[in-house]
Formats: structure tokens, sequence, C-alpha cells
């Protein structure tokens, strides 16, 4: 009989088989007898709930359903569904890795083709020709062929055919793609065959998934669980902190797979679908409420690999300035193309100073020039302002591992870089990756790039960014400073001190005290970088050197001695201050210019020679982030010895007077409230102004913070519900089923207005009518059109079901309004029979398509047979004789004879 079964229904709809007890057709047999239940073949009961065919109870009980593990083979589209199940949760676990490619195209190129080709390969493991070995196979060919075609596309021949570079690179990738996440801050984005990550991942997960999906024992289905909570874990793991709506992914996996189990395992029922979306809506919003009351923090493995640089691995790069002067004044060691007219071009960026040099900051003290991490070919960029791209080609004599960049960068596309060798000739030896790209370390806070392999002649690199706006001089004076973590400067000189307290000193804001001290410098120093033929100046910035230059002889130097003198000046002042060595396009005065700029058919080209390096000052100022400041003196004014090279004695220096005190009660364009020493004038403006706020505030937290929205928002979907299992009652069915369903409205109301209601459609609405002390006569009317639809046998037509609904309507709304505000606030949030209704609903169709149950599920009684009188008398003593069953007629039907 099982078998029967199985092969009838061919998919995972298959029923329990049916013992028939002897008299008793349709019905079987009941797991325990003592219980006192009749389990029907339909699967309802009459008695314990614990013997419904949909209870946990009977599951767990040993009813008769075929075990799981015996229902017979699925037929092709059951398991195209697990499949399609298994890709979908598998592609939403792997979303955690869309912040860290930077782009959903970039992810979807290697998660979805990698997901889909997973689950067809444990799909085609429904073909037993096809299974273990082939399967086998064909992962072997996606993960080694085809992953590396997509990850790796530029090495494939015209972008179709694996290359022998390909498919080493892939293989070396599908370990190597691991590290690559962790070490580089996302977003990373394809370089350096970072998608064979997440091709490995959706790959063979989803694979194992689909394997335990479609498997022929159902239970063991639930496995496939644990390769999407694994995807979902090691995605997270190599992720962000943020990552891709985690709370939305992890409900929407927990709700599609809670759904297909039960379809799965045949216990959902789409006959009850408003109760499974409640129990889906409770669930999801469980979920939720759980995730916003936790604190959410994740375990990034990025945050415990690959540390920042240590500055100590390198030199001051502002000791090297005056060399780059030295050995290549007129030579060109940079070429830019595309660059905008007049942007500088940065090295790097130093905010600590030891007394000695100006260098990058240790970490420990500040997490600002020494925050240097290895990027991929994507770099984070918030800030606003004009973008760019532009091409830059090392020459001869730029050999440092410092990378010029411009502006804050987006991208940058190393890939050729190194392939001529690093600065030693070694070609970067351990510094390139398995991929042949340079590795590299990007600054976002200074903007600034390091090259731990070197920079090499002929390199080309290009970088997409954006340039910031520059404030004008009269908002940079309007200006205060941003507060900022810098690492404090030593053995400074007492003179920096005393020059910049008596130029800036009695300036209001740290922009003019910036500006005040960029004037004095220019104004008072001389230029000379003290070549040969050039007026004597020692180079160096230290300590000794900066005090030579503002208390000295002479107030002689270079941009190297200025701006280190303005950074420590700023210092003590107070200001936020940085040194920035780089590349600036100057005239023969030494200020940036355009005219530097060459146009030729659309592509404008700058080349920086050894003459335009040059160091500068930042200051941050609040509103404005880092504000480039250049202190240095043209460099046409050239000192002799006819002129007064003495720096100024700072107390022959004017100081600016300070801002003078205004009073606070005779100021009436600052004081809101004038009020006298007395206080009688005064008024309460103040106050108001604070109990208003305190209102707005409380206002706010009442409405959007008040825990009274969680009931409110249960009592809404209580009357949405019961709004909705009305209206199925009213359309659903023909005339006749709709006209029954409307008397099950009026007692469903009453069991919900707490009166208990039993016996006839007669009895029923005279107890009603008297527990709410109201009129009988409708209610009876109701009643009595109710039984002459069920029990007349008459046609009813939809007409007469549409006025019958409308009278429904109308008791119900005289007996609510009968009630007290309370018993009738009590009935409107009752579930009392809502779902009774529905399953009534469900068996009168049932009854009308021939199956001779009465609506309540109770099988009809018996009818008696009818004695028929004889019209010859029968002999004395001699009994009637009665029908004797023919040997055709059921045995059912012989036991119903009298």
């Amino acid at each position: 009989m099982n078998d029967v079964i199985d092969s009838s229904l061919g998919s995972d709809s298959a029923t329990s088989a049916v013992d028939a007890l002897p008299g008793q057709v349709g019905q079987t047999r009941r797991p325990f007898s003592g219980l006192g239940s009749t389990v029907t073949g339909t699967g309802t009961t009459t008695g314990s709930w614990a013997e419904s065919t949909h209870s946990v109870i009977w599951l767990t009980r040993g009813g008769n359903r075929l075990p799981l593990a015996r229902v017979g083979r699925r037929s092709w589209g059951t398991n195209l569904i697990s499949v399609a199940v298994i890709a979908l949760t598998s592609l939403i676990a792997a979303s955690n890795l869309l912040d860290v490619y930077g782009s959903a195209a970039m992810w979807a190129v290697a998660a979805v083709p990698a997901t889909l080709l997973g689950a067809l390969i444990a799909y085609a493991g429904t073909a037993p020709a096809l299974r273990l070995w082939w399967q086998i196979v064909f992962l072997i060919v996606a993960q080694g062929v085809i992953g590396p075609v997509i990850a790796l596309n530029d090495t494939a021949i015209s972008h179709v055919i694996p290359s022998v570079e390909t498919l080493s690179q892939g293989f070396v990738s599908t370990f190597g793609a691991f590290k690559y996440l962790i070490a580089v801050p996302p977003p990373t984005g394809s370089g350096d065959g970072s998608l064979m990550a997440a091709w490995t991942i959706c790959l063979w997960l989803s694979f194992l998934a689909g394997v335990f999906a479609i498997g022929d024992k159902r239970q063991l289905s639930v496995l496939s669980l644990l390769p999407i909570a694994i995807e979902l874990v090691v995605c997270a793991l190599l992720g962000t902190q943020t990552g891709f709506q985690p709370i939305a992914s992890g409900v929407l996996i927990g709700l599609i797979m809670i759904v297909w189990l039960s379809w799965r395992w045949q216990l959902l029922e789409l006959g009850r679908w408003i109760s499974a979306t409640i129990i889906l809506l409770l669930a999801a919003g469980l979920g939720v409420g759980a995730c916003m009351v936790i604190g959410q923090s994740r375990l990034i493995l990025r945050d415990y690999y690959d540390p920042p640089l240590s500055p100590y691995d390198y030199a001051s790069p502002l000791s090297g300035l005056r060399s780059y002067v030295k050995d290549h004044k007129d030579d060109t060691l940079l070429t830019v193309t595309n660059l905008p007219e007049g942007t500088p071009v940065r090295l790097a960026v130093m905010d600590q100073f030891d007394g000695n040099v100006w260098n990058l900051s240790d970490s420990t003290e500040a997490s600002d020039s020494s925050d240097y991490r290895r990027v991929g070919t994507r770099i984070p960029n918030t800030v606003d302002g004009k973008k760019f791209t532009a091409t830059f080609t090392i020459d001869k004599g730029l050999s440092d591992k410092w990378l010029p960049l411009a502006g804050a960068a987006s991208s940058v596309d190393v890939t050729s870089a190194g392939k001529t060798g690093g600065a030693n000739g070694n070609g970067g030896g351990e510094s390139r990756s398995s991929a042949g790209h340079t590795l590299f370390y990007y600054n976002e806070s200074t903007q600034s790039a390091i090259i731990p392999a070197g920079l090499s002649t002929g390199m080309t690199y290009t970088e997409s960014g954006i340039i910031a706006p520059t404030p004008t001089d009269k908002e940079i004076a309007k200006a205060n400073a941003a507060v900022t973590n810098q690492p404090g400067t030593k053995d400074v000189p007492d003179s920096v001190g005393k020059f910049a307290s008596s130029v800036a000193g009695g300036e209001d804001t740290a922009g003019a005290q910036a500006q005040a001290l960029v004037a004095q410098l220019k104004d008072s120093g001389w230029f000379s970088h003290g070549l040969t033929g050039d007026y004597p100046s020692l180079p160096g910035h230290g300590s000794y050197r900066i005090n030579a230059l503002l208390a000295g002889s002479a107030m002689v130097g270079d941009s190297e001695q200025y701006a280190s003198a303005m950074a420590l000046m700023a210092r003590e002042l107070g200001l936020p201050s940085r040194v920035v060595m780089g590349f600036l396009p100057k005239n023969d005065d030494g200020d940036i210019s355009n005219d530097r700029t060459e146009t030729v058919n659309g592509t404008s080209t700058v080349k920086f020679t050894g003459n335009d390096i040059e160091a500068w000052v930042e200051i941050n100022l609040e509103g404005y982030g880092w504000v480039a400041f250049y202190p240095t003196p043209k460099e046409t004014k050239i000192p002799d010895d006819n002129q007064n090279l003495t720096p100024p004695n700072p107390q022959t220096l004017v100081r600016q007077p300070p801002v003078p005190l205004t009073d606070p009660l005779r100021d009436e364009e600052q004081a809101h409230g004038k009020s006298a020493l007395a206080g009688e004038d005064a008024t309460d403006e103040p106050a108001a102004s604070i109990w208003s706020t305190i209102g707005r505030i409380a206002a706010k937290v009442a409405i959007y913070g008040s825990p009274v929205w969680i009931p409110l928002l249960i009592c809404l979907l209580i009357l949405a519900l019961k709004t909705v299992a009305l209206a199925r009652l009213r359309r659903r069915g023909d005339a006749r089923q709709r006209i029954t369903s409307g008397w099950q409205a009026v007692h469903a109301l009453a069991g919900q207005s707490g009166i208990p209601v039993t016996g006839t459609r007669r009895d029923q609405a005279q107890a009603i009518a008297r527990q709410l002390n109201i009129d009988g006569a409708p209610l009876i009317a109701l009643g009595r059109q109710a039984d002459y639809a069920a029990f007349s046998g008459q046609p009813v037509t939809p007409e007469q079901a549409g006025a019958y609904w409308r009278s429904v309507l109308t008791t119900r709304k005289l007996m609510l309004a009968s009630q007290s505000f309370m018993r009738r606030l009590r009935t409107r949030l009752s579930l009392r029979g809502v779902f009774h209704n529905v399953r009534i609903l469900s068996s009168i169709r049932t009854w009308r398509h021939g199956d001779k149950r009465k609506p309540d599920g109770r099988q009809p009684a018996k009818q008696r047979p009818v004695k028929r009188k004889s019209s010859t008398k029968q002999p004395a003593g001699q009994k009637p004789a009665t029908q004797q069953p023919s040997a055709r007629q059921p045995s059912s039907q012989k036991g119903r004879q009298s």
C-alpha cells in the first residue's frame, strides 16, 4: 500500500497509508485507542488535539504517516526548488563581502556564477550516472579553470581562454586571496585575484548545502543549514564591522529556511496561511528586536592581521629634500598627465618632531601619519571636491619609497610598478604579490603612500581621486583649530615660542594666527638653498638649525627650514600642524602657477624637476580639514652682504592688541535679555528656552522611544487579521456556504464577547439576545435563514447571500454597541474562533463536494431503519422476514443494516 501511495504522488506530498478497520471505511487506526478519539482519513480528528495528524505530539508518538526516511524519490521539480532555495540563501550569506569588494557588480561577477555552479553540480547528483566522480570533476574544473578566468580575466587569452599564467595564478590565489582580504582594508577591488576568495566560498559551500538539501532522506535536509551557517560566519570574519544589512540578511535566511524545511518535511499547509504568516512575522520581529537590543560587534580577522608599517623603518623624507635640489635641480623626476592645473603632488607627511628631524609618528602615539595600511586597487574616500584621473610616470632620479600622489586617492593601479626592478634593482622581491602587483601602503589621513619595493625608472601608474576645494583667505581667517590627536614636540628652542607669541599671539582665531606666521616669515626671511654660488645656508631642520634661523645672525634658508619653523611655532600656539613634502608646479618666484601645465590635443602634462620639490605646512582647521600654508619666501628674494639679514627681534615686533571685552550688561547686540544688576528688568527668556528644549526632547522620547508602540502594533495586527478573516468568510464559497459562514461570524463574535453559545441556532440566538440585552428577533431570523440554506436543499442565489451578510454586519454592530467600552475593546482584540471559522469554511467546502461529514467534522448520524407494515399477516410464531445482504454488498453496508 505504501508503494502505491508513493508512486501515485511522486513528490513530497505523499500522504500516510490508510489501514482500514472493519466497519470503519475511510478511518485510520488510532495510535492510542485509550484516548477515545477517531482519526479520519482526511486528517481531521474528533477528540484530543494530540491525536491530530498535524500536531507535533502525533508526529513524535508513532502516527501512521510514513516515516520521513521512507518517502519515495521526489520529482525533478521538487529537487530544483530545493536547489534554488540553497542558491538564494547562499548568496544572502555571501553578501557580507559586498563592502569588502566595494561594488555590488564586482562581487556578483564571482559570487553569482560560483553559487549557481555549486548548486547545479549538487543537482547533477540526482542522475546516478553523474553522481560522485563526475561531480568531483565538475568541481575541479569550476575551481581551477572557470574561477581563474573570471577572477583573473586580464591574464586570459581574449578574456575567455585560460592561459598558463591564469591557471598558475588562479591556483595560488585560491588560498592567497583569503590572506589578501585580511591584509588589505576594504574596499579591495578585484586586484591580486581577490575574487577567488568569494568564488571558492560560494562554490564549495553551495555545493555541500545542495547535496544535503536534495538527499533521499528527508530528515537529513536540515544539515544543509550547516554549510550556509559556515558561509555566513566566514564571510562575516572576512567582511567589515558594519557588513551589508547584517540584521536583515540573518533574519531573511532564517525565514527562508523555516518555510523551506516545513515544506520539505510536509508540515507546510497553505490552507493555514494566516497562522503561518503570523508565526513568520513574530519570528522576524523577535529576530530583529533581539538584534536591536544586543550590541552589534563583530570579530574581524583584518583587525588582528598585518599591523601598520613602523615609521622607524624609514628615514625622515625631509632630510633628503636638499639632495634632490643639488643633484637633480633641472632634471625631470616626475611626469603627470591629466592632472588639474596648479595641483600639488605630495610625497610624505610628518607630524612628529624629536629635536633633530620631522618624521612619521608612532602608531602608539597618534593614528595619523603612522597609519599606513596595505590597500587594494580601491581606496575608501569620503572627500567632496573635484574628481580626476591622472597618470604618473617615474623618471630617472626619483628612487625613494614614497609614492607621489595628488589629492585624496579613490583608486591606484600600480600593476605595472616594479616590473623593471625596484629601487635596488631586485624587482621588488617580497614586496610583490603573487599576481604580479606591487604591494603598496596608503594613509587615508595624510593622503600619502609607501611602496616598500621602492620607485623605479619608467614606473607608470594611474590614480583616480578627488581634490578638495581650497578655502579663501577670509574663510581661513575666521576658522578655529580642529581637535586633533598628535604627539608632542621635543627639544624645541625658546626662540620658537617667543617668535610665535610676538607675531600671532594677539590673533583670536587659529586661521588668523597661521596667516600671521606665514606673512612674517615671508616678509622677514630670505631664500637660499646653500648650494655652490648661493648665499651660505646650512641644511637640516633640527632644533639647532631652527634656532639659527629665528635667533641667529641671518634669517636665510629654504622650504626645509621655513616649513619646520612654522610647524613648530604653530604647535607652540596650540595649533595642530604637520609638515608635508612633495612637488609644487611653481614659477620663478616659487609660487604655484598654472602656466607649468602644458595642454596638447586635450591632454594636459606637467613635468616636475628636482627644483620643484618643496616643503610646506598643513594646519587642521575646523570645517575645512587640513589646509596648506606656504611660509617660504620668494625664491627671487636672494640675500647679499649689503642687506640686513638679521631676523627681527621678538621684543621689537608690534603685538596686535587683544580683542576688547564687551560688557554683557550693556551690549544690546549680544545680550538676549537686558537686566540691571538688581535683576528687576531681567526677562525669563533663557528659562523659557530651557523648558521648551526639555519639552521637545521629552516629546520625541515619548513618541519614538515609548514601549507603548509594541502593544499598539500588536493590537493593529490583530484587528487587521480579524478583518481579513471576516472578509474571507464573506467572499469564499458558493451562496449557500456564504450564508452558513455568515452565522459563523455572529457565533464567533458572541464567543469573543464571552457569551457561551450552544445548541441549535435558535438557542444560540436567544442566548446572545439575553446576555447582551438586545432584541432577539434579528438574531432568530438570521439563524432561521441559515438553517434553511443548510438543510432545505433549495437553491440559494448570490443576491440572497449578499443581503444575508448585510444583515449579519448590522447585527454584529448592534452586538458591539450594546457592550461597555472595556468589554467591546476585549471583544475586538479577542482571537477566539478566528482560526476555527477558517477551518469550518474549509470543511463546508469539502462537505459540499461529496464528503458526508458535517461541517464541524463529525460523522452524520446513522439513520434508523424504517419498518414497513406488511399487507399480509405472518403466521403465529413466525418472525418477519428480513432482507439478506447480497454477496456483492460491501461489508460496511452490511454493518449498517438493522
